[in-house]
């Protein structure tokens, strides 16, 4: 199971497109009635995460059309796509704006995940942030690369493993239960540094270039994990969900990822 080449290099571009022509044009210029929300108050969806994901979709038909796609804003009008995870062959999971209350709110941390899932094993993944123009990818057992533009891809590392109390953990707090909230606020000052981008593409971005050591995700949505979860796993971490590994298809659990295979327990169970 492999992309190739020219698939990888067609989906990148696919993605470039979509984000010059639906995503950048739209950034802080957004009017109230451009905004909508879905499963809460700050839970947004955008005119341009709608026409991002519509013109990837498209494209992606054309470039793949064997495999099914699972985008978000898809998802939140037909749960039922989810389903298709669940069946063999290859599915492209699109999350166009990733960030979106970022980017709502006129801030440049937000872009867009792409994935390719084959017979349950994620075998691409792609995080892009369109405001520089770069990405981070990687295709299953081919290592983690940075790329920008006609440049020399760079190939990525992680962090060296750290202890606790220098360690960098990306933690949202405001996803989990409210009788959960103080058990796992209580472990913060064990960390180095406890922070939260609202913006899945850069906190694995920022695992992945060596800046942080775990990411914690309650509910764990595919299009916001699948690809990272890859990245990280080919900078030599892994991801737990109460037993080593992630399934796509189970959001019903706390996703731990740490950029270090072998980070021990204590690294694991604090935000689960």
């Amino acid at each position: 199971m492999t992309v190739t080449e020219c698939e990888r290099d067609g989906l990148i571009a696919i993605v470039r497109a979509a984000a010059r022509s639906e995503i950048l044009p739209r950034f802080r210029r957004l009017s109230p009635a451009d905004v909508s929300t879905k499963a809460s108050p700050s839970d947004l969806v955008t005119i341009a995460d709608k026409a991002a994901e519509r013109v990837m979709s498209a494209e992606i038909r054309r470039l793949l059309p064997d495999a099914g796609i699972v985008g978000e804003e898809a998802v939140a009008e037909n749960p039922a796509l989810l389903d298709r995870l669940k069946y063999a062959g290859r599915t492209v999971l699109v999350d166009p704006i990733d960030g979106t209350w970022n980017f709502v709110a006129g801030l440049a941390t937000f872009g867009v995940i792409l994935a390719v899932v084959e017979d349950g094993e994620t075998i691409f993944g792609l995080l892009y942030d369109p405001v520089m123009d770069d990405w981070i990818m990687a295709s299953r057992g081919h290592g983690a690369l940075y790329c920008r533009p006609d440049q020399t891809p760079i190939r990525l590392h992680g962090p060296p493993r750290r202890p606790k109390s220098e360690a960098h953990a990306f933690v949202p707090l405001f996803l989990y239960p409210p009788e959960e909230r103080s058990r796992i606020a209580s472990v913060f000052p064990r960390w180095g540094r406890v922070t939260n981008l609202r913006c899945s593409c850069h906190e694995y971005r920022t695992l992945a270039f060596g800046h942080a050591d775990l990411i914690a995700a309650p509910a764990p949505k595919p299009w916001d994990h699948a690809a990272g979860v890859l990245i990280v796993s080919e900078i030599g971490g892994a991801a737990w969900t109460g037993k080593m590994g992630y399934d796509t298809t189970d959001s019903n659990t706390t996703l731990i990822v740490t950029a270090t295979a072998h980070s021990g327990q204590g690294y694991i169970t604090d935000f689960r």
